[in-house]
């Protein structure tokens, strides 16, 4: 399918403070979108907006050439948002927190497909301890178990690569290029310099507005 999200003369203040004006956004399939910037300048207020999460901004967002408005449930559809904090239950399993991802999105899958799910982010062996006994870390790959367990088009990700490990980190790399290459896109923000590819777009925010290429 085509998968283009647009954001056009996107606007956003806070305590009457601009974070940011005037912004068009153009997200296509088979890219990686790495929206930076100083602190406080936006970034995730720009997400939760791109994702459908905050209504508080001017402009209009478009899902494949279409007002958001009128295609929303179409666009959730393809969305999978994961936020800066892991967003687990501390006392449930990782199993158990995927089951209950799974259940608040309408989603069914197989054990089997979650225990794989949890290999995948090097968790096999801890699908049944408490996540609150887990690492930052750990507890991070459960939500990104997600990644390979929800087959999503549009990716949206706020700090992922947060308490992960070396190894991880270029996982999770090769993943996020990985799902750009098969026609997917993801939108991420991260303090982490992410290797450069041509798949690889910067999106400033702050002092320059105007999207740039990966060198």
């Amino acid at each position: 399918m085509s998968l283009c999200l647009q954001a056009r003369n996107l606007a956003c203040e806070r305590d009457d403070r601009s974070l940011f004006a005037d912004l068009d956004v153009d997200i296509q399939g088979g890219e990686v979108v790495r929206v930076e910037g100083p602190n406080g300048c936006g970034k995730t207020t720009l997400l939760k907006i791109l994702s459908g999460q905050l209504g508080d901004y001017s402009g209009a967002l478009f899902w494949n050439g279409r007002p958001m408005q009128d295609v929303r449930d179409a666009f959730l559809r393809h969305l999978l948002y994961l936020g800066h904090a892991p967003g687990v239950k501390a006392g449930l399993s990782p199993l158990e927190n995927l089951v209950w991802y799974q259940a608040l999105s309408g989603e069914r899958s197989s054990e089997d497909r979650r225990l794989d799910a949890l290999a995948n982010v090097d968790l096999a062996g801890f699908e049944d301890v408490p996540a609150g006994q887990l690492s930052a870390g750990q507890q991070r790959r459960i939500a990104l178990a997600r990644l390979k367990l929800t087959p999503r088009a549009l990716w949206v990700l706020d700090e992922p690569f947060t308490a992960i490990d070396r190894n991880g980190v270029a996982a999770l790399e090769a993943t996020l290029l990985d799902h750009a290459r098969a026609g997917g896109s993801v939108i991420v923000t991260t303090h982490h310099e992410l290797a450069a590819s041509p798949l690889l777009r910067r999106l400033p925010l702050g002092e320059s507005m105007q999207p740039s290429a990966e060198a």
